[in-house]
């Protein structure tokens, strides 16, 4: 059967040609100038156009968007908002100085974004708002050096987030909250120095963490403890010198890269809390001697030693020996003696590596550092930049005079110096201009030196300084010009002084102050505006004053802390009104204070962000049943040891708790501490809380006794075993007064506690 198609009439076929002829010139009109636009791949290329704004006339419908090379300095709210089906967005090289909040807000689409190379600084908390579905961004080669509270809020789906080459020096908690599938976050490359414990808090996926060519000078513990799924860890180019017992901590952790590092030393039960570790590099260190590692690395695998001045003397033996037997494999090569020098660790036998006598040994050793040293020329030069009675390493720029009697300040350290290390000598004050030329110094350490005054100008030209360490010394009082010059100065400790008064404005000038420790002093009150001049501070450290009031208005104007310690003070009650205006607050400490009582919403103020809340040790002896309200979801740890209570608030709000510590209470086990009770059947938390009172259930842990049944309302509660139920107790003959009542009812008492459970359960589901 043949089917012909027949042609349109020409009066038909040429309105059908115009009409084509149309929609093709529209869609070239949404193209816009300079652009090139692909309408099949629905891609739009604007590179190197010098375009100074998003295309306002980007057809709908694109899916790729490139405009790399412009002049594009903010991206206002809604910029892409006429673009609402990209997938790729590309941005770099744009000279984009801020990312406005809403600014990618309707790109729901979106799964690849490219900042890289511009001069962003700070990470707002709603700049990525609305991306959804983003797997990957990248803002590599920025001068970001914040990033606040909430910035990644929005990325539940992102698998990759790099941001290397920019200015970070500190990571505070919680900064990465929202990341709920991140596979791998890049921070190298940045100045980090210090990592908040809780800084990588919430990233359960995590697989792999970069953070080389950083300036950390310990290895970060507590943090990386709160990475349960890692397996690589990159700390390469980082300026350890030391890894102490059980530094490394990691369940998962399988590759962990600490090479080009200072390390001189390392503990054998280093990694020891790492199962799974199989490759540990540490190549291209100074280390000379290596002990054998704990038997806590059973996968251990392959070692990497290259570049380390390894010395294959019996020394060295006890390492190759466990080396063959726990079959690792270790990859460098000897340094010396002479005859070993050059060969592979591999390749040695145990046998090999013998010690001679003291003479011989020292003789060799001191042939090999003249053969493998620098050349004579160099070490007078060494010599001039480093002042004398101090020692200086110019391989990881370290400088100390600690404890080497100086009554002056030592000049002639060398430029390139970022550690410096003069505590416990004999200075009594600090003049003016004490560290001329040292302004990459990073760490400041003048602990236990009798310094009584710091004149004005003491750290002037100082301008790199992040971390000033002013403990145990004879300060009273401060001059905010002491510390003049000090823009980047972030932690500041003035523990163990003599302040009897807070010192009120003098911090003005340092504008990047987060953290100051004032603890173990004679502060006596926090009086009104105490915190004028530190209005960017985010952890103030008072534990081990004498602090019995704090103004109202003590606090107000560091509206960003979220960290106060206040344990070990003379306080009568909690300062609710002074934490009024404290909306970031994530941890609070009250304890060892003398605090009797806890009245109505004593915390109301912190009920959204607090997570931590210490109460314990106080003599605290009644909490109001509300004491506790607008605390909810936020809270993790609730410490309430060591008290006087029998009774203990209402915790059914408290719904993700995570650590909670009644232990050392009074305990009252009748019917005003079922809610208690009921509250400790329906968590899964170990809930440290024993009866005090009445005297025949003493000791026993409220869990396990069961006087509650008897009470109105603990008919939920599972019955007791017969075996272990009180004589003396009531609970028993009010049950069997109860299941004698018809055997429909026995039948139905078992049945209640599940259908209440599953109710529960159902309700927190939906929650």
């Amino acid at each position: 059967m043949i089917t012909r198609t027949m042609p349109f009439p020409d009066n038909t076929f040429v309105p059908l040609l115009v009409l084509a002829l149309l929609i093709v010139a529209t869609h070239a009109a949404k193209c816009p100038q300079q652009c090139v636009c692909d309408q099949i791949q629905l891609t739009v290329t604007c590179v190197n156009k010098n375009l100074t704004e998003v295309p306002p006339t980007v057809d709908e419908i694109t899916v790729k968007l490139d405009l790399r090379g412009n002049d594009i300095q903010e991206l206002p709210t809604g910029a892409f908002r006429h673009t609402p089906y990209l997938t790729h967005l590309s941005l770099q090289r744009c000279n984009i100085r801020r990312v406005k909040e809403g600014a990618f807000r309707g790109l729901g689409r979106l799964v690849f974004l490219n900042l890289a190379n511009n001069n962003i600084d700070i990470l707002y908390q709603e700049s990525f708002d609305g991306l959804s579905s983003l797997k990957q961004l990248m803002i590599d080669r920025n001068r970001v050096e914040e990033i606040q509270p909430g910035a990644f809020a929005q990325l539940g789906f992102l698998n990759l987030l790099s941001l290397t080459h920019n200015q970070l020096v500190y990571i505070p908690n919680m900064a990465f909250q929202g990341l709920q599938n991140i596979k791998w976050l890049r921070l190298s490359h940045n100045s980090l120095n210090y990592l908040d414990i809780e800084a990588f808090a919430g990233l359960f996926t995590l697989n792999r963490l970069s953070l080389d060519h950083n300036e950390l000078q310990f290895f970060p513990t507590e943090t990386m403890t709160r990475l349960p799924e890692v397996t690589r860890l990159d700390l390469s180019y980082n300026p350890m010198t030391y890894l102490g017992e059980e530094s490394v901590s990691m369940a998962k952790l399988s590759h962990l890269f600490l090479d080009h590092m200072s390390l001189q030393d390392l503990a054998n039960t280093a990694v020891s809390k790492s199962p799974s570790l199989t490759h540990l590099d540490l190549s291209h260190n100074q280390l000379r001697v290596i002990q054998p590692f704990s038997e806590g690395t059973p996968k251990l695998a392959r070692l990497h030693l290259t570049g380390n001045p390894v010395y294959c003397n019996c020394y060295m033996r006890p390492l190759r020996e466990w080396a063959i037997r726990s079959k690792v494999k270790l990859v460098g090569t000897c340094a010396g003696p002479l005859h070993l020098s050059g060969e592979l660790l591999e390749a040695i036998q145990p046998p090999e590596l013998r010690c001679q006598s003291q003479e011989a040994m020292l003789k060799a050793e001191f042939e090999e550092a003249s053969r493998r040293g620098p050349p004579p020329t160099e070490e007078p030069e060494r010599k001039v930049k480093c002042p004398s009675n101090c020692v200086c390493e110019a391989e990881i720029h370290h400088s100390s005079c600690e404890n080497h009697g100086h009554t002056k300040v030592p000049r002639g350290f060398s430029p390139d110096t970022r550690l410096l290390d003069l505590r416990g000598n004999n200075f009594h004050y600090i003049p003016s201009n004490s560290f001329p030329g040292v302004s990459q110094v990073v760490s400041l350490h003048l602990q236990r030196c009798k310094i009584v005054e710091l004149e004005d100008g003491a750290f002037s030209g100082m301008k790199g300084l992040i971390y000033l360490y002013l403990s145990e010394n004879l300060i009273s009082s401060l001059s905010p010009e002491a510390f003049k010059g000090l823009p980047q100065l972030t932690y500041l400790h003035l523990e163990k002084n003599n302040f009897t008064i807070f010192p009120k404005g003098s911090f003005k000038l340092l504008p990047g102050l987060l953290a100051l420790h004032l603890e173990n002093n004679s502060i006596a009150k926090l009086e009104a505006n105490s915190l004028n001049g530190a209005e960017g501070l985010r952890a103030l450290y008072l534990t081990g004053n004498v602090i019995d009031h704090v103004s109202p208005k003590a606090l107000e104007q560091a509206t960003d802390l979220d960290t106060l310690h206040l344990a070990g003070n003379k306080l009568k009650e909690v300062p609710t009104e002074a934490l009024r205006k404290l909306k970031n607050m994530k941890d609070l400490r009250l304890s060892g204070n003398t605090i009797r009582w806890v009245g109505p919403n004593a915390f109301q103020p912190l009920g959204i962000s607090l997570r931590e809340l210490y109460l314990d040790n106080m003599g605290l002896e009644k909490m109001s049943h509300s004491s506790l309200a607008g605390l909810g979801s936020g809270l993790r740890s609730l410490f309430l040891e060591g008290n006087n209570l029998e009774e203990v608030p209402d915790l059914h709000p408290l719904t993700s708790l995570e650590v909670i510590n009644l232990a050392d209470n009074p305990l009252m086990c009748d019917c005003p501490l079922l809610p208690l009770r009921l509250w400790i059947e329906k968590v899964n938390l170990k809930v440290r809380a024993t009866c005090a009172n009445p005297p025949e259930l003493k000791g026993r842990r409220v869990k396990d006794v069961h006087v509650f049944k008897a009470c109105p309302g603990g008919e939920a509660l599972p019955s007791a075993p017969s075996a272990k139920t009180p004589k003396a107790t009531k609970p028993k003959p009010m049950h069997l007064s109860r299941a004698k009542q018809g055997k429909m009812l026995k039948s139905k008492l078992p049945k209640k506690p599940k259908t209440k459970v599953a109710k529960k359960s159902k309700r927190l589901s939906m929650a």
